[in-house]
């Protein structure tokens, strides 16, 4: 239940965050191009908390339903105009004027997340050192010559500090079936370059286990023992096992690492298991019943433990810091990377080429907020950049009722030199609608299929 509201509460700080950074985009050029604002909304519905403020009276609310916000102008489409304030009003604007307010919102999101990775960078990412660890066999990077021991020290020239730091960049080049070049040293210190040959690499592999499923390469990770590290409701909590207990045997087999306890526990659903755990220095013997649970087109036993997971050596842990310069161009980098990274993603579910299950929804957003800030200060932010990131890209898509369905319909006025008929706009922002509230369903099936699989 507390984990529940953390999850909740950081969920809200985060949307908050930016919604604020949306809205004042709009808010900022609107007032510095002459428009009158007349209140400046986080959140949608009844108004919990309202305050005037400014020479112009602008209503400042906080309302019940935190998931958007709004800035709302004078506008003669929305409302009688007093004839002395008619010239600051947003449809008597020319489009010169209306377009850079619109677009102004999308803008400040990225603005934001340059910002975020930036204020990252200079205080510092904690990461583990790019040593390989493991090549899978018959894998793209064992063709390519990689070997344990080598550590990866520049990718096209870039330089790799941590092994996560070009993950990104890595996505990139897969997307568009490149051949990736890649600097080590080997265990014996000498310098080779590498060429990863992603040319085969579908799209629908492009996430987060890229490089060590896709690509064949993992890095040198602290050992995972056979101890519980956590335990939840099931199957091992009714049987007595507890955090801390170390495995010995299952089924009369011994168990040396957590891949055994997977293996033996996976075909025995339903089974009674005889295990042998080992407690405070005593041996211990109980019986385990693991609960039957569907995976993919099979099913396979569990019984709800989760492991205990060594410590990184601190020879092995790097912190990746960044003077002020190379922050900037290190975090407009990034943004630019994911941005284009989102738009790809986007036309490849739009053509079928990788699965809609991509689309995330707020439950996953809550989740990953709460997972984020429990980690810390700067994995939050990074968490803001990136979500921050995807906010501008749907806002500039050009769909009906959001800012990039307006800015299409200001190039078509421009074009055509007059503003186009109100019955292309209805029809357009029932579309609009029609097509957000379909992405909002699918979103949310998503999020229950992940967490009810």
């Amino acid at each position: 239940m507390i984990d529940i509201l953390f999850y909740a509460a950081a969920f809200v700080i985060a949307l908050g965050v930016l919604i604020v950074v949306h809205e004042f985009g709009h808010y900022w050029v609107a007032k510095r191009l002459g428009v009158k604002v007349l209140r400046f909304s986080v959140g949608f519905g009844k108004p919990l908390w309202r305050r005037r403020f400014g020479p112009d009276g602008t209503e400042l609310v906080v309302a019940a339903l935190p998931l958007g916000g709004y800035v709302k102008m004078l506008d003669e489409t929305e409302g009688p105009v007093p004839k002395d304030e008619a010239h600051r009003a947003f449809n008597r604007q020319p489009v010169w004027k209306r377009f850079p307010i619109v677009a102004a919102g999308p803008i400040f999101n990225f603005l934001f997340a340059i910002l975020a990775y930036w204020a990252v960078y200079m205080i510092g990412i904690e990461g583990i050192r790019p040593v390989i660890g493991n090549v899978a066999a018959g894998s793209i990077a064992e063709r390519a010559g990689f070997k344990e021991g080598d550590q990866i020290l520049a990718m096209d020239g870039h330089e790799v500090q941590s092994w996560g730091q070009r993950r990104l960049y890595v996505f990139q080049r897969a997307l568009d079936h490149s051949v990736l070049n890649v600097e080590v040293r080997d265990p014996q210190g000498r310098l080779e370059t590498r060429r990863l040959d992603l040319r085969d690499v579908p799209a629908s592999a492009v996430d987060a286990s890229l490089m060590e499923r896709a690509i064949g390469l993992s890095p040198v990770l602290p050992q995972v023992l056979p101890v519980v590290g956590a335990l939840e409701d099931g199957p091992a909590k009714r049987a007595g096992i507890q955090v801390g207990d170390r495995f010995i045997r299952i089924a009369g087999q011994p168990v040396k690492g957590w891949e055994d306890i997977v293996a033996l526990i996976g075909p025995r659903a339903g089974q009674t298991v005889p295990v042998e755990v080992e407690r405070n220095g005593q041996r211990l013997s109980v019986e385990v019943t693991p609960e039957t649970v569907p995976q993919g087109e099979r099913t396979v036993g569990r019984i709800n433990v989760r492991p205990q997971i060594a410590d990184i050596p601190p020879d092995m842990r790097v912190r990746v810091r960044l003077g002020p310069l190379e922050a900037l161009g290190e975090s407009a980098q990034n943004t630019w990377a994911m941005t284009a990274l989102t738009l790809q993603m986007l036309y490849r579910m739009a053509t079928l080429e990788i699965s809609s299950k991509n689309i995330s929804g707020p439950i996953t957003i809550a989740q990953y907020a709460g997972y984020s800030a429990k980690t810390g200060g700067t994995q939050f932010l990074m968490f803001l950049a990136v979500i921050s990131i995807s906010l501008g890209v749907l806002n500039l898509l050009p769909i009906p009722v959001l800012d990039g369905g307006h800015l299409m319909y200001y190039v078509i006025e421009a074009i055509k030199g007059g503003p186009v008929s109100e019955r292309v706009m209805l029809v357009g922002q029932q579309l609009g609608i029609a097509l957000l509230a379909g992405l909002m369903l699918l979103a949310f099936y998503n999020d229950l299929t992940r967490i009810f699989s």
